[in-house]
C-alpha cells in the first residue's frame, strides 16, 4: 500500500490524465478502505498543495468528494481527517466540505466532525448546512452537543437560527457527486418580457439615500459575482415624498434613472413581477452560495447568512435586528422581481433585479446584478 500511494505521488506531475489514479481511489472506498484516500490526499497536499500542479488539483477534489459523498460514518470521519490535516486545512474548503458532507451523508454519519479534530468553521458551516436541508439539529446524537453548547454563539453563523424560517422555505441545494455537482438557479433573463410605460404613473417625488455602507449591505448576497468573477452590481435606496402605491411599484421602477433600466420601458422591453418573500429570499441564497459565471459562491451556510443580510437591507431593517425582526418586516414588505433587455444585463444566466417597497410604503430599495463568463 505504502508503494502504491508512494508512486501515484511521485509520478502525479508526469500524468497527462488523472483517471487511473481516480479508479485507484475509487476502489479503495469500495473495498472499505477509506484511510487509504485520506492518506493520499494529505500526502499529496504535502508534496504539491501550495503549487499549481494541475493533477493534484483534480485528484485532491476527486478525493474529497468521493469520501464526502459516499455514504458511511467512515467515508466521512476521513473526510473531515483529510481536511483537517494541517497541509490541507483552510476556511473555503472548510465551506465546501461541509456542503458535500450535508448532501451526501445522513446527519447520524457526522458525529466525528462534532467530536474528533476538526476546526470550529467546519463544524459551524456543517451545522448550518444540515439546518438548511432540515435536519433537527438540536435532536440529532452526534451533533446536537455541540450545536447546543454557547461556546460558538461568537462565530459569525452563531446569529442564524438552528431552525429554517417560513421565509427560507425549502431551499433549493446542489446535489455533489464525486465527477461533479448539480443545481438550479432561480434567476435569469425572462423568456417573456411584457412592456411597462411611466406614461400617467402614479409616483411621488423620491430622493436617493443610498449611502456606500448601504449599498454594501443591499449588494452582499451578490458581492462574490463582482469579487470573484465578472459581475456588476447595482445597489441603491430611495425615499418617496409620500406613500407609494404598490401596483405603481413599474412605474416608479422607470423614473428613478437606475443604470440597469436605461432605456427600459422605451428602446429596451421590461419585465416585472410580483414575489412572495421566499421567492425573494431563494433569488438572494442561491446568488450567494453557488456563486456567478466563474466562481463558486459561499456554499450553503455563509451563503444563508448573505442572503439574510441582503433582505434585511432591502426591506430597511435596522443593523443588529434579529433574524425573526428581519422576518417579521419582510412579510410587511411588498417584493418585485424584474429584467429588462438593456445593455446592462448581460442577458446570459446570470441576471438579478428585485424591489422591495417598505412596510410604510416610502421606501423603495433596489439591488440588480448580472454576470457572465
Amino acid at each position: 500500500m505504502a508503494d502504491q500511494m508512494q508512486r501515484i505521488v511521485t509520478g502525479l506531475p508526469d500524468l497527462t490524465k488523472v483517471t487511473d489514479v481516480w479508479a485507484v481511489a475509487d476502489g479503495r472506498v469500495a473495498q472499505g478502505d477509506p484511510a487509504f484516500c485520506a492518506d493520499l490526499g494529505i500526502a499529496l497536499a504535502g508534496a504539491y498543495g501550495s503549487g499549481q500542479v494541475w493533477q493534484y488539483r483534480s485528484v485532491f477534489d476527486h478525493l474529497l468528494r468521493l469520501l464526502a459523498t459516499t455514504p458511511g460514518p467512515e467515508n466521512a470521519a476521513q473526510a473531515v481527517r483529510l481536511v483537517s490535516s494541517k497541509a490541507v486545512t483552510s476556511r473555503n474548503l472548510d465551506r465546501f466540505t461541509a456542503s458535500l458532507l450535508a448532501s451526501g451523508q445522513e446527519a447520524e454519519n457526522l458525529a466525528a466532525a462534532f467530536s474528533g479534530p476538526a476546526s470550529e468553521e467546519l463544524r459551524a458551516c456543517l451545522l448550518h448546512e444540515l439546518v438548511l436541508r432540515g435536519v433537527a439539529v438540536h435532536e440529532t446524537p452526534g451533533v446536537a452537543g455541540w450545536a447546543t453548547s454557547p461556546h460558538w454563539r461568537h462565530h459569525p453563523l452563531g446569529r442564524l437560527p438552528l431552525t429554517l424560517s417560513d421565509v427560507e422555505g425549502v431551499p433549493d441545494l446542489p446535489r455533489y457527486g464525486p465527477r461533479g455537482s448539480s443545481h438550479s438557479m432561480p434567476f435569469g433573463p425572462s423568456e417573456s418580457r411584457a412592456p411597462v410605460t411611466a406614461a400617467g404613473a402614479s409616483v411621488p417625488p423620491v430622493e436617493e439615500t443610498t449611502t456606500e455602507a448601504a449599498a454594501t449591505a443591499l449588494a452582499g448576497a451578490v458581492a462574490n459575482w463582482a469579487e470573484e468573477s465578472n459581475g456588476r452590481i447595482e445597489a441603491r435606496d430611495f425615499a418617496l415624498a409620500a406613500p407609494l402605491d404598490a401596483a405603481s411599484v413599474p412605474n416608479a421602477l422607470l423614473t428613478l434613472r437606475l443604470d440597469c433600466l436605461d432605456g427600459a420601458g422605451r428602446k429596451a422591453a421590461l419585465s416585472v413581477s410580483v414575489l412572495r418573500p421566499d421567492q425573494a429570499w431563494a433569488v438572494l441564497f442561491a446568488a450567494a452560495s453557488s456563486g456567478g459565471a466563474y466562481n463558486s459562491g459561499s456554499f450553503g451556510a455563509y451563503g444563508r447568512l448573505a442572503a439574510w443580510q441582503s433582505l434585511a437591507a432591502l426591506a430597511g431593517c435596522p443593523e443588529g435586528a434579529t433574524t425573526s425582526e428581519v422576518e417579521a418586516r419582510v412579510r410587511d414588505c411588498v417584493w418585485h422581481g424584474f429584467d429588462a433587455d438593456t445593455k446592462w444585463f448581460e442577458q446570459v444566466a446570470w441576471d438579478i433585479g428585485l424591489a422591495a417597497l417598505t412596510p410604510d410604503r416610502r421606501r423603495l430599495a433596489v439591488l440588480a446584478a448580472t454576470d457572465t463568463d
